[in-house]
């Protein structure tokens, strides 16, 4: 990898806040954009910026022609069987919703999460438990975070009615990737589907889906040089012919009368409305980007990163990692809780360290509020990393995190 090529490639990087550039480190919130990503919007709108899947015109067939080409990026970059594998949406929030709402769920279905899931695949089980009587139950981890496979497997001895496996690939929380290989078997085994939160994962490492034998995948656009409002998610063919439509209305039909309905096919049955057609082409965009930079040279050097960091931060006073002990388990994400003598909590650390040095990282509970509440924490400060951070940001971060602690010790 040419680190200091690639960085040319992101405009962001190159402007000056307050006379200094940026050190970006909040990757797993959203990540910089590229200038092939943006011009590949940017064409869109200048040059055939109309509807897509309606009119016949040559505009509107550009459009179709570039949608369909994203759609085979995607379904090469996931490993699926075919295009129709592969549904765009607004985000990873969107496609595990679209399946929590789309699968027949009876009463007394249980589906299971990790203790440390994001919002997005913890609170639509809580509405499912509301709205159909789906039973909810969590596999708590290790003391380190890690998985609990043992704990994982018991409880299919304890609870025959488990229909679905929803978890987080790889967590927003610490940058853990559970053991998935394993886990999709005995989720499968005992005859349950298995759907994985890929937003962490799908940026950073290689992921073949059919390889996995996972169902169901999600991803966010905006997490991997994408465009905002992006995502996507796969499913196995004949499980989506099988699911109903979450949202329904133009382009999810074929024909229509007073009465009825004739739904399309997948994918097109729950890609209702217009679609953003700029974010669809970007998306392709930006597979192309990361692909060409290659997932296993961007999670060996987010290990390189992390691995600099950890260690530079691990003895810090007041500081606490979250996660596993060892950087390699924890590829691009360092988030640690703060508890200082003079005061000082993990905002005031983030706050001081883009005041000074233009250090810009995530602190709070990452959307991940019920892992911090039922530990009693309020908040953690999170560093991650991507493609284009440097060695010299690593050693930066933690010099300048040092100072900061400083400030708030004896």
């Amino acid at each position: 990898m040419d680190i200091q090529k690639i960085r040319r490639d992101f405009p962001a990087l190159g402007k000056k806040w307050n006379g200094k550039y940026p050190v970006y480190l909040d990757n797993a919130c959203m990540t910089l954009k590229p200038e092939p990503v943006i011009d590949a919007m940017n064409e869109y709108y200048t040059e055939y910026p109309v509807c897509g899947g309606r009119s016949i015109h040559k505009m509107a067939k550009k459009v179709d022609e570039k949608v369909t080409l994203s759609r085979e990026k995607f379904q090469k970059f996931l490993g699926a069987s075919c295009p129709e594998e592969i549904i765009f949406t607004r985000n990873t929030t969107e496609g595990l919703n679209l399946v929590a709402n789309s699968l027949d769920f009876k009463n007394g279905d249980i589906v299971l999460t990790t203790d440390r899931e994001h919002n997005s695949n913890l609170v639509p089980w809580q509405v499912q438990a509301h709205k159909r009587g789906v039973k909810h139950i969590i596999v708590y981890s290790n003391p380190d975070n890690t998985f609990d496979l043992d704990a994982f497997s018991g409880l299919f001895d304890k609870n025959k009615n488990v229909r679905l496996v929803s978890m987080a690939h790889t967590a927003n929380l610490d940058g853990y990737t559970i053991p998935v290989k394993e886990i999709i078997k005995i989720a499968h085994d005992n005859g349950a589907l298995m759907m994985l939160d890929g937003a962490q994962s799908a940026p950073h490492k290689h992921v073949d889906v059919k390889a996995l034998d996972v169902d169901f995948f999600a991803l966010s656009v905006h997490k991997m040089v994408g465009p905002t409002g992006m995502g996507v998610l796969y499913g196995k063919h004949h499980l989506l012919e099988e699911i109903a439509p979450f949202i329904v209305g133009g382009d999810t039909v074929s024909d229509t009368t007073y009465e009825s309905a004739k739904f399309l096919p997948t994918p097109e049955k729950f890609e209702a409305g217009l679609q953003n057609y700029a974010g669809i082409i970007g998306s392709g965009a930006a597979v192309d980007y990361i692909s060409g930079v290659g997932l296993s040279n961007i999670e060996e050097h987010e290990k390189r990163l992390n691995t600099i960091i950890t260690k530079g931060i691990k003895d810090m006073p007041g500081l606490k990692i979250i996660g596993p002990e060892d950087p390699n388990l924890r590829g691009g994400i360092i988030s640690f809780t703060v508890e200082l003598p003079k005061g000082g909590d993990a905002h005031d650390i983030a706050l001081i360290l883009d005041e000074t040095e233009n250090i810009e990282v995530r602190s709070g509970a990452f959307c991940v509020h019920s892992w911090f509440n039922y530990r009693k924490c309020e908040a953690a400060v999170r560093a991650s990393l991507y493609l284009y951070n440097t060695e010299d940001e690593a050693k930066k971060f933690v010099d300048t995190l040092g100072k900061t602690i400083g400030l708030f010790s004896p």
